[in-house]
């Protein structure tokens, strides 16, 4: 036992995440959580209004949020909710939300209520919790069929096609801030800030780069992996570096390759 201990090496970086040391979120100054309203009965049976007060950045997030206010259904208050934007929403626009929505931009009502092709945001993956889907700026999920069996099968960014409960509610646009990629970084400084607000992980040091006691693909005279990559999904932590559990490797080619780009 004694040997194995002293033979063991370093406690790799991806181990040391997830018990929240250096590698915490940045969340002090974050808007707060971008969610639908909680489903109740009124955008059930019927829609509610309500008006966008302001479309704010939020830190770390590329997509700007939209804070609506709603009047509360049943008390003399009001309920304000903070939304992904869609492109094109704008401030002091009424939004409306629920089952008799109409199909505009900037509202929200459930799959099974609108028509294929329909280009939508922030959808969910379960009815009730209040989007999952197609939330980064830029982003948008598809509409593809309609089934019997009261589901709608959406395509994601992504490009992979999911069927979800036809009851599930999405935002109809796209969201708002797209086209951030497009222009390069250009130097580490705007690197820096744009992580900065995210999490503390940049810069990041390849494994090849390291020496065998920090890492597995570490060490050898060139910097080489010398072994395969792949690694099995019950590996041990501290040795699941590389593809985890890999199906497939390299680039897709002849069948694949064209099925891949017919969708």
């Amino acid at each position: 036992f004694f040997f194995l201990s002293y033979n063991m090496g370093r406690v790799i970086r991806s181990q040391r995440k997830g018990n929240g040391t250096v590698f915490k979120a940045v969340t002090r100054t974050r808007q707060g959580p971008a969610k639908h309203r909680s489903l109740d009965y009124s955008e059930k049976h019927g829609y509610v209004r309500g008006v966008v007060k302001d479309i704010v950045h939020d830190p770390g997030r590329g997509a700007p949020l939209a804070k609506v206010v709603f009047k509360h259904p049943y008390k003399y208050k009001l309920q304000k909710e903070l939304f992904i934007a869609a492109e094109g929403m704008y401030t002091g626009q009424f939004v409306y939300a629920g089952n008799k929505a109409k199909l505009s931009i900037g509202n929200i009502l459930p799959l099974g209520q609108m028509p294929e092709g329909t280009v939508v945001c922030n959808v969910e993956g379960k009815a009730g919790d209040r989007g999952a889907f197609a939330r980064a700026s830029g982003n948008y999920a598809t509409i593809i069929s309609h089934t019997d069996d009261n589901k709608t099968r959406i395509k994601l960014p992504s490009g992979t096609k999911k069927s979800v409960p036809s009851t599930c509610r999405a935002m109809v646009g796209v969201v708002a801030g797209g086209g951030r990629l497009d222009k390069p970084l250009l130097k580490a400084g705007n690197s820096y800030h744009k992580y900065k607000v995210k999490r503390n992980c940049w810069p990041k040091v390849r494994g090849v780069a390291m020496n065998p006691v920090e890492h597995p693909h570490g060490g050898g005279n060139h910097q080489h992996i010398g072994h395969a990559s792949t690694v099995r999904r019950s590996a041990p932590p501290g040795q699941k570096v590389g593809l985890i559990a890999a199906r497939r490797t390299g680039r897709l080619r002849g069948s694949a390759a064209a099925a891949r780009n017919q969708d």
